[in-house]
């Protein structure tokens, strides 16, 4: 079946490729200090946000772009030093592990055959192999994946740990040694400013797993937690402090950033809740057979008192002529009614059963995953119904998966998280004088409305605003630009410097590439 809704509009593109500028030039008259700062060794510790991470990839212009490395050229002009970085082999972004391609190349906007844009991998062969570690120090020690606690874990760089999960990949291509941890390699470097940007993918991967994961809390034991477990709020203090701690021994000062809002990132603001159009045979059709299910299966059901009536008006599941019908999700905080539908007075199919299970269709409060828009619409058999043949379409007769759904509670989980990880942020960069990114309300400023900047408006549309990259949770070049630049205004007014920002606007957007898999 053709699929339902296509989520990138035909668009013109304005790419920037230029060298970043100043927003004041040296030429006219300004003076820069680094005021009571010291920039002449500047560490960066953190994940995929610090390595430069984008379109669903590290690759090397995404690193030569990552917010530490901006900051770092600016750092130059007050007595910065070297800035050097773990460099990927390429700008694929692809990875082996011993010649064993282990992660696809970086995405890029291509034209398919319906002639509409859409991500797809950059084709090549990628020359990352991880096992080829890299020699040296490396003053940014931003690893894609890593939770707050992977920062004090040593042997997590190790090679032999990746195939077990136990290790991460791009860790492994710069640690020191296949025991030392990420805190030991930076405090080592004895660093003079420091960034600290974590805590992240401590809810990320609850996040866009469609919260299929484990709210952690009360549990204190890390070991035990899945990769898309939200990690307990204690567990994160103790491991974000014992990091700051060692970070700040020997350094001038360093700037921390908070954790931004799930909510406000073209993961979960692109696909919309409603997005089914429906001639009147279809929409009549459907009617008639979710008709049956709402009426004799839901009605029994509540008059039985296996369901409240809340939950029976919250199953509901209708349909009309015309845009905006809403897809019909599981939501696994329903009643899981598959065992009694397979039971009399029903005695529906197994897979009728387990469709009908936690059925409901999704409403406003909802959030769908961009990775959804991968099966909404696609059409997967028939099964019979009722006496009638009912076509099985993903996310209207078959219900999308959890994975596809953050509902209200999951964001809930996410929410409180957040906001008492970035408590403990603040707090602690309050009490040892650090400069603080309120990377939260900035990010939330970006996608309610935009950032103005020299030549536009930066947002959070997916493809078209600038300030995300394809896979929907990174920033492109010019959105890490952005945090650079609110990092360095945050530097100058805590530590009395003059540090010159960039213009965004000479930092690229997404790429587009038909040279595609």
């Amino acid at each position: 079946m053709k699929k339902y809704i296509t989520y990138i509009a035909a668009a013109t593109f304005a790419l920037v490729a230029c060298e970043p500028e100043f927003d004041t030039d040296i030429s006219e008259g300004g003076f820069y200090s680094a005021g009571e700062a010291d920039f002449s060794n500047f560490v960066s510790v953190g994940n995929s946000l610090t390595a430069g991470y984008a379109d669903n990839a590290l690759y090397r212009e995404g690193q030569e772009n990552s917010f530490p490395n901006i900051m770092a050229k600016q750092f130059k002009i007050v007595g910065g030093g070297e800035f050097r970085q773990p460099l990927m082999e390429d700008n694929l972004g692809g990875l082996l592990l011993n010649g064993t391609l282990i992660q696809q190349n970086r995405l890029v906007l291509a034209v398919g055959e319906s002639g509409m844009p859409s991500p797809a991998p950059l084709a090549g062969e990628p020359r990352t192999d991880i096992a080829n570690t890299l020699s040296g120090t490396f003053n940014n020690l931003g690893a894609p994946g890593a939770k707050s606690y992977h920062l004090l874990a040593e042997g997590y760089g190790n090679v032999a740990g990746i195939a077990t999960g136990q290790a991460n990949p791009f860790y492994a291509r710069f640690a020191s040694s296949s025991t030392s941890s990420i805190i030991q390699d930076a405090v080592a470097q004895s660093p003079s400013f420091f960034s600290f940007w974590i805590g992240n993918n401590d809810i990320l991967g609850y996040a866009t797993s469609g919260g299929t994961g484990v709210n952690q809390q009360g549990n204190f034991d890390p070991s035990t937690y899945a990769g898309n477990d939200i990690t307990d709020v204690n567990v994160f203090a103790q491991a974000y402090s014992t990091a700051l701690e060692a970070l700040t021994t020997s350094a001038s000062g360093g700037v921390v950033f908070t954790i931004p809002n799930v909510t406000d990132i073209p993961f979960f603001t692109t696909v919309p809740v409603n997005p089914v159009p429906l001639d009147e045979a279809t929409a009549a059709g459907l009617n008639q057979v979710f008709g049956l299910y709402n009426t004799t299966i839901l009605g029994g059901l509540l008059q039985q008192g296996v369901i409240t009536q809340e939950e029976f008006n919250l199953r509901q599941v209708n349909f009309s002529a015309g845009e905006g019908n809403f897809l019909t999700i599981v939501d696994e905080d329903l009643t899981d009614l598959t065992a009694i539908l397979q039971g009399a007075p029903f005695n529906l199919p197994a897979q009728l059963a387990a469709l009908f299970g936690q059925t409901r269709q999704a409403n406003e409060n909802d959030l769908v995953t961009l990775t959804a828009s991968a099966s909404i619409g696609t059409t997967l058999g028939a099964i019979e119904f009722m006496g009638q043949q009912v076509p099985l379409i993903s996310g209207v007769t078959v219900p999308l998966g959890d994975q596809f759904i953050l509902t209200p509670q999951e964001q809930n989980n996410v929410a409180q998280a957040q906001a008492a990880y970035n408590g403990v942020i603040r707090q602690l960069a309050q009490e040892n004088g650090l400069a603080l990114v309120e990377a939260d309300v900035l990010l939330q400023q970006v996608s309610e409305g935009g950032i103005p900047y020299s030549s536009g408006v930066l947002t959070s549309e997916f493809a078209t605003g600038g300030g995300f990259s394809l896979d929907g949770v990174h920033l492109t070049p010019r959105g890490y630009a952005l945090i650079a630049n609110e990092a360095i205004r945050s530097i100058n007014t805590t530590y009395g410097s003059t540090i010159p920002m960039v213009d965004i606007g000479y930092y690229r957007t997404i790429m587009p590439s038909n040279n595609v898999n």
